[in-house]
C-alpha cells in the first residue's frame, strides 16, 4: 500500500501536516483547533454544509467558507473564529439566525445541559436577541413512534436524522417535507418510524428536537451517572453507556467502538433497558409446595434446598445454558457441577468452532470488503442487526454482497446452507473462485443453528481465506454470549461424563433456555427441575425450586461477542436479588469446591485456561480483538444433513430481533414485534388464490394456525415464513389455504 501524500496546512498560525484530502475539521483537530459544527458528522457520509456553523476564512478566497466541506491542500492557510473577526461575525450571525424561531425552553428540554446548541451559543453566539416578533410555533410533541417524540420548534434543519435514515440505515422512513422556511422533519406518509435503528437519531440530533419518550422529563445531566458497559441482547456486543439515576436505569446510549458498532445501536439494545422492572420479576427464591403452588424462601433455605437437590441427583444432572450468562457465571456453574458432582451433561446454547479463530477479523472489516457472501436461512438484521449496517456500508463503498438462502439474492430451500458451503468450496464454483481470488473476501453464516460455526469455518479454510490478511469469516450466533458460555463450560474438564439417564435434575439457566423446545422436553422427563430465571415464565411452571436471575445490566463480568472479542460488562444498578456468583460460591463450598464470589477472581481462573492470562483489569472500555490464531490443518467440510421430503410448503421459522423476555416486557417496543402473519411468495399465493391481507389457515398434522397472508417477493417459491411466536406446533411441512 502506497504512503499517502502529506500536505502542510496552517490553521490559526499553527502548521500541521496531514494526508492530502483530509477533511478540514479533522485537520484543525490535529492542529489543536476546534471548528464548531452542527450538521457535520463523518459517519453520515460526505458533508452537506447545511448549518454554516463551521464558517472559516481561507486565504485567497473572498468569502467565508463552510469548513466541513473543505479538504486539506498543500499551502492552505485558514483562520477560524478564534483569530478572524470576519469568521467570528459569520458564526455569530449563523447562531442568531438559528435562534430566530428556537424556543427558549432549555429548563424543561431533555437536551438541556448536554446540548451542542446551548454550548456553542454561549461560546460563539450573541449575548442578547434583537428579535421582538412572535416565534414560529408547531404542535408538539409529535410521536413519530412510541419511542421517539419530535418537537419541530427546536429543529435547526441540520438533516442529521434524515441523512442517517437515507444513507446509513437505508430505511428511508424519516424525510424532510415542504420547502424553504416551511421545511420540517416528518416520517414517510406519516407512518410510525419502524426502522430497527431509529433511536440513533435521538443521539445524532444536536438540539432537543428528537427525544426519547422513555427519558422525557426524568433526569438532568447533573443528576445522572453514565456507566460504560456492553449490550447483552445480541451477539454483536455493542458498546453502550448506561444512564442511571437513584439506582434505576433511565436510558441507554451508544458508545463508539469503531471496530464493533461505529457508535450505532439497534432499538432493542437502546430501548429494552426497562425489562428488569417488570411486574412479574422474581426477587425471592420460590419452592413448589404440593396443592399450594409456591412458597417464598429465605436465601439460606434456598441454598439448603439446592444442596439437597444436587446431592439427591448425584451425577444424573443436565444443565441447560441460555447463552446470556457471563463467562464467569457459566464457568462457576460448570466448576460446581463438574468438579463437585462429576455432572458433565449440558445443553449448550451454541455449537462453535475454534477453527474460526484463524479467520478472525473486526466487524469493521466487512465495510472494507470487496465481496461478502452471506449463507443461511435467517436475515442478518434479525440475528445481529449492526452487522447489517456494516453490510450496507460495504455495499455503498462498492462491495458486492451476495446472500444465499430462502430470502436471499440467490434463493435456496431452508436448511440447505451446509450444502451451499460444500458447493462454494468446489473448484469449479464461480462464486467460490472469486472468493478465493480476492484480497478482502468475507463469508458469513446466519442460521440455522447447530454446526454453523463448523460449516462456515471449513468453507473459509477450503477457500484459503485464513491465508489472506483482509479476508475472514463470521458466524452469527443466536445468543449474546454463546461462544463465551460454551468455552467457559468446557474449560472445567475434570472427570469423565456420566450417563444422565434417567435425568434426576434439570438445571435451567436463564429465560432463553426455558424458551428452547428441547429444554421443555427435558423438563418433562426430569425428576426435579431447578430454574434460574428473572420472570414468571415457562420455567416456573416446571420448576421445583426457582432462584431469581439477574439482567446483563445488573452484572459484573465478561461477554465474548461474535468476533471472539472479550468485553467487560459493568454493573449499572444493584439487582433486587443476589448475583448468581454469590450463591454459587456459597453452594460450591458445601461440595468442597473453591469458588470466589467476585467476577474478577473467577475471570483470573478462566483466563489462565482460555485467554492466555489476560487480566480482568486490562479489559479496557474499548476492548481489543485478539490476534488471529495460527491456522491449523484445514478442517473437512461436514456432511450436510438430508433434506426433509414430503408434501406441502416448507416452513421457515425465524426469531425476530424484537422477541424474547426483554422485549415482551417493554411497552414502547410492542409495535416492533412481528405481526400475526405468514409470508408467502407471489408464485405460491397465485397458485392457491391468496391475496395479500387475506386471512389464511396454516395446517400441519391436525394443527391449524390462523394468520394474515403477506406477499414477500424475496421469498423462494415453495417456502412460507412465520415468526416463532406465531408458528405454534407447526411442523416442517405445512399446507396454506383460505380460512
Amino acid at each position: 500500500m502506497s504512503t499517502p501524500e502529506l500536505v502542510t496546512v496552517t490553521i490559526d498560525d499553527r502548521a500541521v501536516q496531514v494526508p492530502k484530502g483530509t477533511g478540514l475539521v479533522e485537520t484543525a483537530l490535529a492542529a489543536g483547533v476546534e471548528i464548531p459544527v452542527f450538521c457535520y458528522e463523518p459517519r453520515l457520509g460526505p458533508a452537506v454544509g447545511a448549518c454554516r456553523m463551521c464558517l472559516v476564512e481561507v486565504e485567497g478566497m473572498p468569502k467565508l467558507q463552510a469548513g466541513c466541506t473543505l479538504t486539506a491542500q498543500d499551502g492552505m492557510t485558514v483562520r477560524t473564529a478564534q483569530t478572524s473577526a470576519k469568521a467570528a461575525d459569520g458564526q455569530n450571525a449563523t447562531l442568531e439566525f438559528l435562534l430566530v424561531n428556537h424556543p427558549l425552553d432549555c429548563p424543561v428540554c431533555d437536551k438541556g445541559g448536554e446540548c451542542p446548541l446551548q454550548d456553542l451559543t454561549f461560546r460563539y453566539g450573541p449575548g442578547r436577541t434583537r428579535m421582538t416578533f412572535p416565534k414560529l410555533t408547531f404542535d408538539k410533541p409529535i410521536p413519530i413512534s412510541p419511542t421517539i417524540a419530535l418537537d419541530r420548534e427546536r429543529c435547526i434543519l441540520c438533516y442529521r436524522c434524515t441523512r442517517f435514515s437515507e444513507g446509513v440505515s437505508e430505511d428511508g422512513e424519516l424525510v424532510t417535507v415542504n420547502r424553504g422556511a416551511q421545511s420540517m422533519i416528518a416520517t414517510f406518509e406519516d407512518e410510525p418510524y419502524r426502522g430497527r435503528f431509529s433511536g440513533n437519531v435521538i443521539e445524532l440530533c444536536p438540539v432537543g428536537a428528537l427525544t426519547s419518550t422513555q427519558y422525557r422529563f426524568l433526569a438532568r445531566p447533573w443528576e445522572i451517572q453514565n456507566v460504560p458497559s456492553v449490550c447483552g441482547l445480541c451477539p454483536v456486543g455493542c458498546n453502550i453507556d448506561v444512564t442511571t439515576r437513584e439506582g434505576k436505569v433511565k436510558r441507554v446510549l451508544s458508545r463508539n467502538h469503531p471496530e464493533v458498532d461505529e457508535g450505532w445501536l439497534c432499538d432493542k439494545g437502546r430501548f429494552a433497558f426497562s425489562h428488569p422492572h417488570a411486574r412479574d420479576r422474581i426477587t425471592e427464591p420460590l419452592r413448589r409446595v404440593r396443592r399450594r403452588g409456591f412458597e417464598e424462601l429465605s436465601w439460606d433455605d434456598a441454598v439448603d434446598e439446592a444442596e439437597r437437590m444436587l446431592r439427591a441427583a448425584g451425577t444424573r444432572i443436565v444443565t441447560a445454558l441460555s447463552g446470556s450468562e457471563t463467562i464467569e457465571q457459566a464457568y462457576a456453574l460448570g466448576k460446581l457441577l463438574r468438579q463437585g458432582l462429576g455432572a458433565h451433561a449440558a445443553v449448550l446454547p451454541e455449537e462453535t468452532s475454534t477453527a474460526l479463530d484463524a479467520l478472525r477479523l473486526p466487524l469493521s472489516a466487512i465495510r472494507d470488503a470487496e465481496l461478502v457472501v452471506v449463507v443461511g436461512d435467517q436475515p442478518v438484521e434479525e440475528r445481529a442487526p449492526v452487522v447489517d449496517l456494516w453490510l450496507r456500508a460495504a455495499r455503498r463503498r462498492g462491495a458486492e454482497i451476495v446472500t444465499i438462502g430462502p430470502t436471499g439474492s440467490i434463493q435456496t430451500p431452508p436448511g440447505s446452507a451446509p450444502q451451499v458451503c460444500r458447493d462454494l468450496a468446489a473448484e469449479n464454483n464461480e462464486l467460490g473462485r472469486r472468493l478465493r481470488g480476492g484480497q478482502r473476501s468475507i463469508v458469513i453464516w446466519s442460521g440455522p443453528d447447530g454446526r454453523g460455526g463448523e460449516h462456515i469455518a471449513a468453507l473459509a479454510h477450503a477457500l484459503g481465506l485464513a491465508d489472506v490478511a483482509g479476508s475472514g469469516a463470521f458466524y452469527l450466533p443466536d445468543t449474546p454470549n454463546g461462544r463465551g458460555v460454551a468455552d467457559a463450560w468446557s474449560a472445567v474438564a475434570d472427570g469423565e461424563p456420566a450417563d444422565p439417564e434417567p435425568i434426576a435434575l434439570l438445571i435451567v439457566s436463564g429465560d432463553e433456555a426455558a424458551a428452547n423446545p428441547g429444554v421443555r422436553a427435558l423438563a418433562e422427563r426430569a425428576e426435579m427441575v431447578l430454574a434460574i430465571t428473572m420472570f414468571q415464565g415457562l420455567a416456573v411452571g416446571w420448576a421445583d425450586l426457582v432462584l431469581p436471575g439477574t439482567s446483563y445490566l445488573e452484572r459484573d463480568g465478561t461477554y465474548m461477542n461474535l468476533e471472539g472479542r472479550v468485553q467487560r460488562l459493568r454493573r449499572t444498578v444493584i439487582p433486587p436479588a443476589p448475583d448468581e456468583l454469590a450463591w454459587l460460591a456459597k453452594l460450591a463450598g458445601r461440595f468442597g469446591v473453591e469458588l470466589s464470589p467476585h467476577p474478577s477472581l473467577v475471570f483470573e481462573d478462566v483466563s489462565a485456561r482460555l485467554f492466555g492470562g489476560l487480566a480482568f483489569a486490562d479489559i479496557a472500555a474499548t476492548a481489543a480483538l485478539p490476534t488471529r490464531a495460527k491456522a491449523a490443518p484445514r478442517p473437512p467440510l461436514p456432511e450436510p444433513e438430508p433434506q426433509l421430503g414430503g408434501d406441502g410448503l416448507r416452513l421457515l421459522r425465524y426469531r425476530s430481533l424484537f422477541s424474547g423476555a426483554a422485549v415482551e416486557r417493554v411497552a414502547e417496543l410492542q409495535f416492533q414485534r412481528p405481526a400475526r402473519e405468514v409470508e408467502i411468495s407471489p408464485e405460491d399465493a397465485a397458485a392457491k388464490g391468496i391475496a395479500s391481507g387475506n386471512e389464511v389457515a396454516v395446517r400441519h398434522n391436525g394443527t391449524s394456525v390462523a394468520l394474515r397472508a403477506t406477499l414477500n417477493r424475496r421469498l423462494a417459491p415453495g417456502v412460507v415464513r412465520i415468526a416463532d411466536e406465531h408458528a405454534g406446533d407447526l411442523g416442517a411441512r405445512v399446507e396454506v389455504g383460505r380460512a
